[in-house]
């Protein structure tokens, strides 16, 4: 793996500005009850219908995103949570699931993993492919034309928040979609590269590991995509109130 970016702890993702408030209940996976620091009480969006493992406390700080409009049922979307790091004092943790894919393009688009990827000419999201293409890529990637190798890049971003110490881990359940991305990368090759790219989206962690604890299956098809040739690249991140800053690549693990 290349060494680590010197252009790491950068920001690459400005965001609106946040307000703080407090968890008060999560329920039907997509909502949160939140009472500001203003005192008003608000129901928040929670894009993360997971199990949310080790970054879902009742009670503890979070941030939200204020963004009222016509086409959405709330005004509010639950972005950040705080929580004990590794070393256990506090860190800010993105859970918004629908971030990854624009933190990783962005990512990309500043040239921050260029020594993995390779110079990068175009970028195309959401791109049917595998079986009957019946499946989506999040990201295709053209390589520029003086890259070294020629071939199409599959991306495929995982966002990852459960921990154990700091090893970051995906999945923190049975995924069978999951599984299904892995299968479906390795049958891309060797006519494209094929990159699962884990977006660790807390700053305490300094590897990445399938989560076998909670998906025995994930882990082994993990382990079969690393010797097919699967590239896996994990993004670590660091959230504050105004944006994201790029930490740099972690060490992988085949073994959790």
């Amino acid at each position: 793996m290349p060494a680590a970016s010197p252009s790491q702890g950068q920001l690459v993702l400005p965001l609106e500005a946040l307000q703080e408030g407090v968890l008060l209940k999560r329920y039907k996976r997509f909502l949160a009850d939140v009472q500001l620091d203003s005192g008003e009480l608000v129901t928040a969006h929670c894009a993360n219908t997971g199990p949310m493992t080790g970054v879902l406390h009742l009670g503890g700080r979070v941030r939200l995103r204020h963004a009222p409009s016509p086409t959405r049922k709330l005004a509010w979307t639950w972005e950040q949570a705080q929580v004990p790091g590794a070393d256990g004092q506090p860190i800010w943790v993105g859970i918004n699931t629908a971030l990854p894919n624009r933190l990783v393009r962005a990512t990309i688009e500043a040239g921050h993993l260029e020594p993995w990827l390779g110079p990068i000419a175009a970028i195309k999201a959401e791109v049917a492919y595998g079986a009957n293409r019946r499946s989506r890529i999040d990201l295709l990637l053209t390589p520029a034309a003086d890259a070294t190798d020629p071939r199409p890049i599959y991306v495929e971003v995982k966002n990852t928040t459960w921990t154990q110490g700091d090893l970051a881990l995906f999945p923190d359940t049975v995924t069978e979609r999951g599984q299904k991305h892995l299968e479906e990368l390795m049958g891309v090759l060797p006519e494209a590269r094929a990159v699962l790219l884990p977006c660790l989206s807390r700053a305490d962690v300094t590897r990445f590991a399938p989560g076998d604890a909670a998906d025995p299956r994930y882990g082994e098809l993990f382990r079969q995509a690393l010797a097919a040739g699967v590239e896996v690249v994990p993004c670590r991140y660091g959230f504050g109130s105004s944006g994201v800053q790029w930490l740099g690549v972690v060490e992988v693990q085949p073994h959790s």
